[in-house]
């Protein structure tokens, strides 16, 4: 019985043999790599340093400090694109083929000539324009009287004609797209644009 025991015992240390056990990492630090015509020769070992001696100075090197990890700066919150400002100068409309100023639109045109005249150096263009219904021709034509009419108002209002350019676009710009009344009245307009200040 013993025999047999130590038998095993005999395989098992056998087996144990073969199969190995986990070699260990080596623990170490790793120099720079060599580049360049030295990178095939082995570096030579690092050279202790001497042993103190008694009766020496101990020198005592400056410890480096602790590298403290840095937090990436976040990038910085995008900005909202400043809002445009409010256009002070305001449309005005018209009846379905008439270029006479409505009286309802005269409190705008009031508005508008106080601005000018408070803001001297600005000039304008008023685009006459008109609902699609019509020839393109005839409506170039009403954009145009549409646009002068405007122009007139605002020069009997005080403002300088050399600050005033007019253009017609006819039905070519709508400012609401359909083909009914809900759409055509607000085409039927005088459009103001500051040209230069």
């Amino acid at each position: 019985m013993k025999r047999r025991a130590g038998l095993i015992g005999v395989l098992f240390l056998g087996v144990g043999l073969l199969a190995g056990c986990p070699k260990q990492p080596e623990i170490g630090q790793a120099g720079p790599a060599v580049v360049g015509p030295q990178a095939g020769v082995p570096a030579s070992p690092p050279v202790a340093a001497p042993a103190p001696r008694a009766g020496d100075i101990p020198v005592t090197r400056p410890v480096p400090p602790a590298e403290v990890p840095v937090s990436p700066v976040p990038p910085a919150a995008p900005v909202a694109p400043a809002a445009p400002a409010a256009v002070p100068l305001k449309d005005i409309f018209f009846d379905f083929d008439e270029s006479i100023i409505r009286n309802d639109q005269k409190a705008t045109l009031n508005e508008n000539t106080a601005w000018l005249r408070a803001n001297s150096t600005v000039k304008i263009t008023i685009e006459g324009h008109a609902d699609e219904r019509g020839t393109s021709e005839y409506n170039l034509a009403l954009g145009e009287r549409r646009a002068k009419a405007t122009k007139d108002y605002l020069v009997a209002a005080g403002i300088h004609p050399t600050r005033i350019v007019t253009i017609s676009y006819g039905e070519e710009r709508p400012f609401v797209f359909g083909h009914d009344e809900s759409a055509w009245r607000w085409n039927r307009r005088a459009h103001f644009v500051i040209a230069s200040r």
